[in-house]
């Protein structure tokens, strides 16, 4: 029994074996068997649905890397802003006036001024 790869590979030499065999058994009527060609292979449904199945599972784990790759480069951009943000009080400020922007634009009826933390710690210690 031959797998479907070598079937599919070895066309010529299963056309040419099953031609020596033809032409053996044909020998006795006169008949000489000239050419046999491998035109189409037909599987069982079965095997069909299996290949199927099989080919969308490989495309669903490639979609699933390339996913898992595009969100491990948004993680490493997202941390460079941060470290950047982080290491600049300026840009820092210019976020925040990008989010109250942002916020401002979106014509809702309750408006969310995010303030540093560090504001807090001056009230805190006035209290004190």
């Amino acid at each position: 029994m031959k797998t479907l790869t070598e079937m599919l590979t070895e066309r010529e030499a299963i056309a040419q074996l099953c031609e020596t065999i033809l032409d053996e058994g044909t020998e006795h009527w006169g008949v000489k068997v000239e050419r046999v060609e491998v035109k189409d292979i037909r599987l069982p449904q079965q095997l069909t649905r299996a290949m199927a199945a099989e080919a969308e599972a490989a495309r669903e784990a490639r979609a699933k890397v390339v996913a898992a790759e595009g969100e491990q480069k948004a993680s490493r951009a997202l941390k460079e802003a941060a470290d950047v943000i982080q290491s600049n009080p300026v840009a820092l400020q210019l976020r925040h006036l990008q989010a109250l922007n942002s916020i401002a634009a979106e014509h809702n009826s309750t408006i969310v001024f995010p303030v540093p933390v560090e504001m807090f710690g001056a009230f805190m210690k006035k209290d004190n």
